[in-house]
């Protein structure tokens, strides 16, 4: 963590430059080993021998841990807020520039999939100034001309009210503190609206992961589409987050030209009917972007490999993780995650690189808005993030991160990390940092547009900032718990045949390998209260009940150890208020057929 200690890899690079240019301007001396060469050396030294020079031995290519570039946090100034001005207008068909804001606005990314066209855009105007207007030497200043294209960003947050855009300026029109992607999020959900800037600045200190340039922005938009007036409007505050894409890559000193992918919905398995080389006849990318989203090299030779070799059981993890993976990112990322409480990271809300010489893969972060949101759950009653998404078992659910999690000198390097976090993330250091979002947010977010959208009362708001340190100490305490417990299974669809309704899962794993039992019910409500059929002590993961009726039904599993700790099956019932863990829900046809309950993640 002593960030004193590391010299970037980019000032080592420079260093070796500079040392090359020295040498260029001397004179070329005689061949080594020629005798006018020798006799000239021992009479400069006065025929003593040649001091010896200590070099560091030359380092393994794959041992190389990520680091970021921590000089480029201290360009600018990310601590208050920038204002922007958005003046949108209508461009052309050419570009998908020709529609409305309104239109911008309305649509989510699934209305496009339904209507099987890509995100509308519109033409912008963006200046950067203050409250007053635009600022002479910013972004934008005395410009008439549209400079950039905006549209929507985000998936399950495009169907919210107040949208998060996605502002591309175009090519020569110039860039905003180096980007030319500039990513407004409204985080609507969260009542807080400072966790992701929280995350990331807390992200710049830790050595082993790489963080994102952020910035709290103030945004003023001018709709121009449908008429030829309009004044700037307050859309409030967002929060800006540095795109992950080649160029984000290049400015934290690692390889733009490397693998880099959007993790939309992966847990490694190998999906032999999606994750294929784009040069196969059967490629289908809408397919492949399902679970990744490529932004960096198209070649997924390199990918398939280590898919391959992690989804067989057979390869020793220890080897594999030497292989492909640097334990120490994944460790602490896995660490930091934990410690915050940011459940929604076990399949999505994280990138995957590598370098294009590396056979190494490293885990980015990304979206950070879930963490430390235990009290306001508890205040607004939804019922998430709990059961078998807290601690440890959140990731059982994933290849890699259920195969880390069985290997012994994983697991050191993650207790290592979780400590060495939870002292970073003192309650000093969190109620500082709380205090000073709260003076720079709290402006903004009571009073419109945000409050209208802000799911927190003022009391709420007050309750929640100050528990978030308690939410990291509770969360370090239930990390080793969590060990104690069988990880969570799945519940397998049941079967009819001959008047019989066969029940089945998936067996539970205990790091103790104690003996597990299962508690299997069947009922025809989600709460279970009317219950059909119930057997405790189970040994073996299948049951036979009686087939009921054509209708709906719920079952239910749990695995219970030696030692008492109970576990829920992967398995979950979404209703408004979250999630009822555990269950399964399916339907018995009146031609006997039997049909899962599924839904949109």
């Amino acid at each position: 963590m002593n960030k004193n200690a590391l010299i970037p890899r980019r000032k080592v690079l420079g260093l070796g430059v500079a040392l090359a240019g020295l040498c260029a301007g001397c004179a070329v001396l005689p061949d080594a080993g020629s005798a006018e060469s020798a006799a000239g050396s021992q009479a400069a030294s006065g025929n003593k021998a040649a001091d010896k020079v200590e070099k560091a031995p030359l380092e393994d290519i794959n041992s190389v841990h990520l680091r970021d570039n921590p000089e480029l946090y201290t360009v600018y100034d990310d601590s208050g807020v920038v204002t922007m001005y958005l003046t949108v207008s209508r461009g052309n068909d050419s570009e998908n520039t020709n529609h409305s804001w309104a239109e911008i606005n309305y649509y989510s990314v699934y209305d496009y999939e339904t209507m099987g066209v890509p995100r509308y855009q519109v033409n912008a105007l963006l200046q950067v100034g203050d409250e007053n207007g635009p600022l002479p030497g910013e972004l934008g200043y005395a410009v008439e001309a549209p400079n950039a294209t905006v549209q929507i960003r985000g998936q399950t947050s495009s169907r919210n009210a107040q949208k998060n855009y996605k502002i591309k300026l175009k090519k020569n029109k110039g860039s905003w503190r180096g980007q030319r992607t500039i990513a407004l999020n409204k985080h609507m959900g969260e009542g807080l609206r400072f966790r992701n800037k929280m995350a990331y600045d807390l992200i710049k200190e830790i050595d082993q992961m790489m963080g994102l340039r952020t910035q709290f922005v103030h945004l003023y938009v001018k709709d121009l589409t449908d008429s030829e007036n309009g004044v700037f409007e307050d859309y409030g505050l967002y929060t800006q987050v540095e795109q992950l894409n080649k160029a984000a890559l290049k400015a934290h000193g690692l390889d733009s030209t490397g693998q880099l992918y959007k993790v939309n919905f992966f847990e490694f398995y190998r999906y032999e009917d999606a994750i294929k080389l784009t040069t196969d006849p059967t490629f289908d990318q809408a397919k492949f972007d399902s679970y990744l989203e490529t932004k960096g090299s198209s070649d997924h030779s390199k990918l398939i490999e280590m898919l391959e070799k992690l989804n067989d059981e057979s390869q020793p993890m220890e080897k594999l993780l030497e292989t492909y993976f640097d334990v120490e990112n994944i460790a602490y990322w896995m660490a930091f995650q934990l410690l915050m409480g940011n459940a929604d990271t076990q399949s999505r809300n994280m990138y995957l690189y590598s370098p294009q010489n590396l056979d190494t893969w490293y885990i980015l972060d990304w979206d950070n808005d879930d963490m430390l949101r235990r009290k306001e759950r508890e205040l607004t009653r939804f019922t998430d993030a709990g059961s078998w998404e807290r601690g440890i078992s959140n990731y059982w659910c994933n290849v890699l991160f259920r195969r880390c999690l069985q290997t012994a000198s994983y697991r050191e390097a993650l207790d290592t990390a979780v400590r060495e976090l939870h002292d970073y993330l003192n309650a000093d250091r969190i109620e500082e940092m709380t205090m000073h979002y709260r003076t720079i947010t709290e402006q903004y977010i009571w009073q419109m547009p945000d409050i209208e959208y802000l799911p927190l009362t003022k009391p709420q708001y007050n309750t929640v900032a100050q528990v978030l340190p308690e939410e990291i100490e509770e969360n370090y305490q239930q990390y080793p718990e969590g060990y104690h417990y069988p990880m969570p299974f799945y519940i397998a669809l049941p079967s009819l045949q001959n008047g019989v309704l066969q029940l089945s899962w998936d067996p539970s794993y205990d790091f103790n390998a104690e003996d597990i039992v299962y508690t299997v019910e069947l009922a025809r409500d989600y709460q279970f209260r009317q219950v059909l059929y119930r057997q405790e002590h189970v040994v073996l993961p299948v049951v036979q009940a009686a087939a009921p009726g054509a209708g709906q039904y719920f079952i239910r599993v749990r695995a219970t150890n030696a030692s008492g700790y109970t576990q829920d099956a992967f398995d979950y019932y979404v209703i408004d208020t979250g999630k009822v863990y555990g269950v399964k829900c399916f339907y018995i046809q009146p031609d006997g057929t039997v049909v899962e309950d599924i839904y949109e993640e």
